[in-house]
């Protein structure tokens, strides 16, 4: 009896270590979610797909039959994308499994979305009516077969990029200062006739990069853009969340000049209501991850404030304050 006790203690020890930290039963309801978008792939490449062809078909222009055509790779990829997505979000990964899972998702957005766009290059030459009557068929299918390299390599370089590879910032001709990495970097972009002022900090550690942005609005609010993030944190929330709890002491990181202290009036008062860091935790995790159980939210804030937020300085509670004063350095050469 004591050897099948301890049988039955080893089997549901190991069912809940799992593998890199996810027991065996989010890994079968992941398997299960993703089954089920393979299942829909099917569904929309057997019906959905077809009914548009041959709706498509009856029609007299040759625009909609090249763009059905054309897009039909990619809509497949879709339901894998989602079911990917889907499955990964309820796994609790821990630290670098969770970045690594993030990057995969976000490469796969990518793929598809420029697989799409090389898709539907061609089908959009049929709008173009005296395309073929300005340029000889020869040159037009040499202009179409340019554009669809152009879209790969693109596309390729912004995977890299997601991946920490540099490639990016030199295609974007960001410029020799912008391949300085984990240093501030401040620069200034017109949008809509206004000047937007931006630090930037590509944070390096060896195999991977995150850049992190800090964006000052038209209204004096400052918010910060990380990897792992879809939506823009308030930067003083973000401060809050490191650790500084009070707002003399955010405002202390960030200068202590009195005048450049009053400029973050605008940041204070649009920082919502999150007195303490265990608030703007709860803030943060309920925007990187809505919808979510609670626990998860939470383990989801505190990674992405551990692994996906400047790096370089640590990837541990204990460089959390570190972190902060790195981000009021940065908040200070925007004011």
């Amino acid at each position: 009896m004591n050897i099948l006790e301890n049988f039955k203690d080893l089997f549901l020890e190991i069912w809940q270590q799992g593998i890199a930290g996810v027991n065996f039963t989010q890994i079968g309801l992941a398997i299960a979610i993703f089954l089920f978008f393979l299942l829909l792939r099917g569904l929309i490449a057997k019906f959905i797909l077809q009914r548009l062809k041959n709706y498509v078909a009856k029609t007299s222009n040759k625009f909609d039959d090249a763009l059905v055509e054309a897009s039909a790779g990619p809509i497949k990829f879709i339901p894998i994308v989602l079911g990917i997505f889907m499955a990964t979000s309820y796994m609790e990964f821990d630290g670098k499994m969770s970045v690594f899972v993030d990057n995969i998702n976000r490469s796969l957005i990518t793929i598809l979305i420029f697989w799409l766009i090389h898709q539907i290059v061609e089908p959009i030459t049929f709008l173009i009516k005296r395309v073929e009557e300005l340029l000889s068929k020869d040159l037009l299918n040499w202009v179409i077969k340019a554009n669809k390299i152009l879209i790969i390599f693109f596309g390729f370089a912004a995977t890299l990029d997601i991946w920490g590879i540099k490639i990016a910032p030199i295609i974007a001709g960001l410029g020799l200062e912008d391949l300085s990495y984990n240093k501030i970097i401040v620069d200034r972009e017109t949008l809509g006739g206004n000047i937007v002022f931006k630090a930037k900090v590509y944070s390096s550690i060896v195999g991977y990069r995150a850049k992190l942005e800090l964006v000052m609005k038209n209204d004096g609010l400052i918010v910060a853009r990380i990897p792992g993030s879809p939506v823009d944190i308030p930067v003083v929330t973000l401060m809050r969340a490191l650790g500084l709890e009070s707002d003399k002491e955010i405002a202390s990181v960030v200068s202590l000049v009195d005048e450049l202290q009053d400029e973050l009036e605008g940041s204070f008062e649009k920082a919502g209501d999150v007195p303490t860091a265990k608030d703007a935790i709860v803030y943060i995790s309920k925007r990187i991850a809505p919808g979510m159980l609670e626990e998860f939210q939470i383990k989801r804030a505190e990674t992405l404030l551990d692994w996906g937020l400047l790096p370089h300085l640590g990837k541990h509670p204990e460089n959390r304050k570190e972190k902060a004063q790195f981000l009021g350095e940065a908040a200070c050469k925007l004011s």
